[in-house]
């Protein structure tokens, strides 16, 4: 360790507790429960209740990264939220976020968008603003309460959760480096007044988020001098568990190395939330001297890779703080009626 190893401090997650299945959903329209799970290898997604939204869980998250950090709040100097579902169309989330921490006035805040990748945009800014020396630490969080139109494919994934992450020095988890692929590829959007998003369908694979994570994946291994053998871990964006673990394959990760980042089969799509999350959930396991690659995607269309060595801060953070597998295993089952009255999808 030196004085300039710059990544992770501490990290936090939170997941409602609310789930419904697959089977329900599929009930409801009439689809085959067993055609869903095999084509999207989700089981089950999280929903929000009625007082949860980006914020709160940004709140949540963020206080459990801020627990494994063991650092004074008022020494964060940024907030960054990433989020494709902010509450408001004109009002920043970060504002709420810092205060509701506690956190300095002295403080740069500002709300991401770039679909589901907003969370890792915001790791990138705080780690340049870190290593620059113009903050001492900043919070970057992932966090969605994510839409899906009643009937759609999307309305089997689409949930809720989010991620927080204290970028700074002394890290758990040290930031080797980082990379970023970006086209004009427009799979997925939603315009302003517009309740549900669209999606191109197949679209949606191929060319866009094979192409992105696989470029972005593939560059930055080139670039850092490393192949999939020198990781321990490998965490990519979840749509759904199908799409991760098919580009884990073909770009020669064995299956042992993505299972324990595949939170999607039990949660669904996070959004802003998912590689955040998976990327949770493996620290929650991962021992000093292992390496962890993590790539995001986001609609519109960009992947933005990382690669995270865990340092020996891990064995004495770690614990500081309840585990991504706590909110988790942490559910209630509701129905779709229930499900419909949470989400709002009954306009009058």
């Amino acid at each position: 360790m030196t004085s300039q190893d710059i990544g992770i401090v501490g990290y936090g997650a939170y997941v409602p507790r609310f789930r419904i299945t697959v089977e329900e959903i599929a009930r409801v329209w009439g689809r085959n429960p067993a055609d869903i799970k095999d084509g999207l290898m989700v089981f089950e997604k999280s929903v929000p209740d009625t007082d949860e939204d980006t914020i709160t869980i940004s709140v949540e998250a963020a206080k459990n990264a801020i627990l494994r950090a063991k650092i004074n709040p008022l020494d964060i100097g940024a907030v960054y939220i990433g989020s494709e579902s902010h509450p408001y169309a004109v009002k920043p989330s970060g504002t709420v976020v810092g205060d509701a921490l506690g956190l300095s006035n002295h403080l740069m805040v500002a709300d991401f968008e770039f679909a589901c990748k907003a969370g890792t945009a915001a790791m990138q800014v705080c780690y340049g603003l870190v290593k620059s020396g113009l903050i001492k630490y900043g919070l970057a969080i992932g966090a969605d309460t994510s839409q899906g139109r009643p009937g759609d494919a999307l309305e089997f994934t689409a949930a809720a959760g989010g991620a927080a992450f204290v970028i700074g020095p002394d890290p758990l988890a040290k930031l080797e480096g980082t990379y970023s692929f970006t086209t004009d590829t427009s799979d997925f959007w939603r315009r302003e007044g517009e309740d549900y998003p669209t999606h191109a369908a197949r679209f949606t694979g191929k060319p866009a988020y094979f192409k992105h994570v696989s470029s972005a994946t593939k560059n930055f291994m080139e670039k850092m001098g490393l192949k999939a053998a020198d990781f321990d871990y490998v965490v990519f964006h979840m749509p759904n568990g199908k799409f991760p673990t098919k580009v884990a394959k073909d770009l020669g990760f064995p299956p042992e190395k993505i299972k324990d980042s595949l939170v999607v089969k039990s949660i669904g799509n996070t959004y802003s939330g998912s590689s955040p999350l998976g990327l949770c959930n493996v620290l929650d396991i991962a021992q000093p001297g292992q390496r962890i690659l993590m790539t995001s995607y986001g609609s519109g269309a960009g992947s933005d890779s990382f690669s995270w060595m865990v340092t020996d801060k891990i064995l004495e953070r770690r614990d500081h703080a309840p585990k991504t597998s706590h909110y988790i295993n942490k559910k209630e089952y509701i129905d779709y009626g229930k499900y419909v009255k949470l989400r709002r999808k009954l306009k009058l």
